[in-house]
């Protein structure tokens, strides 16, 4: 096993990705001299570079120095790079995943691993500052920027690592978990896993590996499931209906039930734990609020990508805004999630007051053409005649600039590049 004490030059393959520049701010953090290489520039690139990373854009053997003491690679690289891969283990003798290194990471620490189709970020935020305000000084490792410190990583001294728990081709199983806390379990990834037996199997063996203790909706069918005889605690047993969160949604106060649970399992008074959920202010694409448009509309950006999380985020809003007409702007993610899933996206995206849909994000996947974003209009059009599609995101902003007003919530909506709308629509 590679000793991270030992490394003085790490390089990075897709550095811009979430996960993978968590750990890099990490090794930042600890003193090595990182580097890295990316597709394109984003925020996360700009941060990284300067708090100090040299980052290549473009993927470049020649980029990787020759001194570097380990690679580590997001695992699309495997995927869709495999031939560059080994021609980096030709140049560099440690070459590990990212899945990998948080194998190493989590090793030594008293690991509380969140797993879940849906609400694992948060919920993992959600327990951090629940630990961060008890005093127990956690280190987190984390999918999304939490809101409240603007990092997708915080450096502990205490034992404990509170890390977001990936099912994407069984990268969690990588994890070694103390604690492993479930928020849903639901048809996802699809381009990757068989069918849903093929999913449980998958939490089920993640579940196994938690040492002493698995918090989750046992009621659920799908958790129990994978739960089996493991040790645990209901999560159902700590929800509130009442709690006063500042981000809406039932979905939220599930989320918030898991936090609880493990909170009291860590010993952190109830009170506490409370107060610090009634002041967690949400982490990044997450409903998250982006200001106002010229006329007053107000708008949000959102993550959701599969059914289930846009219905959740759309009850959410009604919650929060009961007399406010709801506008989605969703760009699909991925040919293969937008064809198994046609129906109902369709269906839960006809009950926003309006619709706008552009294309797919094809992330990881090759063009097909018997699915696209148009495809999917017609589809919701069937019920809500309200919906457009539009392919460029300034002929969308120039459509919202036009129509909306001050009785409008617009949703940006999608795991995609459609998160640049928010800047485009709200520039002056």
């Amino acid at each position: 096993m590679i000793d991270f004490k030992e490394v003085k030059k790490v390089y990075f393959l897709g550095i811009g990705g979430i996960g993978v520049s968590a750990i890099a701010r990490m090794f930042l953090h600890e003193g090595m001299e990182v580097c890295g290489s990316d597709t394109a520039e984003s925020e996360i690139t700009t941060e990284l570079m300067n708090e100090g990373a040299l980052i290549f854009i473009g993927q470049d053997i020649s980029h990787i120095p020759e001194d570097a003491d380990l690679v580590i690679y997001t695992i699309a690289i495997e995927k869709f790079a495999p031939d560059f891969l080994n021609e980096v283990r030709k140049k560099i003798k440690n070459v590990i995943s990212y899945p990998e290194t948080l194998s190493i990471i989590s090793k030594n620490k008293y690991t509380i691993a969140i797993c879940g189709t849906h609400g694992k970020t948060t919920t993992t935020a959600m327990v951090a500052k629940i630990m961060i305000d008890a005093g127990l000084d956690p280190t987190v490792i984390v999918g999304s920027i939490l809101n409240d410190v603007h990092s997708n990583f915080i450096a502990g001294k205490s034992k404990y690592l509170v890390v977001e728990a990936c099912e994407y081709c069984r990268s969690f199983l990588e994890i070694n978990p103390t604690v492993v806390g479930i928020t849903t379990i639901d048809n996802d990834h699809m381009d990757y896993y068989k069918d849903e037996e093929d999913i449980l199997s998958a939490f089920a063996e993640f579940t196994d590996k938690a040492t002493e203790i698995v918090v989750g909706n046992v009621k659920n069918d799908k958790i129990q499931k994978v739960v089996g005889n493991k040790k645990s605690i209901d999560s159902d047993d700590f929800f509130d209906k009442n709690l006063r969160l500042k981000i809406p949604g039932e979905h939220n106060r599930r989320n918030a039930s898991v936090a609880l649970a493990i909170a009291e399992f860590l010993g952190v008074p109830k009170n506490s734990a409370i107060a610090s959920l009634e002041n967690f202010s949400g982490t990044w694409r997450r409903f998250e609020y982006k200001g106002k448009t010229n006329s007053g509309a107000i708008v949000y950006d959102d993550y959701a990508h599969h059914p289930a999380e846009i219905k959740a985020t759309l009850l959410g809003a009604r919650e929060l805004y009961p007399e406010k007409e709801i506008t989605i702007v969703f760009q699909p993610h991925l040919y293969s999630r937008t064809k198994i899933f046609l129906d109902d996206f369709a269906e839960v995206l006809s009950k926003a007051d309006h619709i706008i849909i552009t294309d797919i994000y094809a992330a990881r996947e090759e063009n097909d053409n018997s699915i696209s974003g148009k495809i999917l209009t017609d589809k919701i059009t069937q019920e809500n005649k309200n919906t457009l599609f539009i392919s460029d995101f300034k002929d969308i902003a120039l459509e919202l600039q036009k129509n909306a007003s001050e009785k409008d919530i617009i949703i940006i909506m999608g795991a995609g590049d459609i998160s640049q709308l928010p800047e485009i629509l709200l520039s002056k």
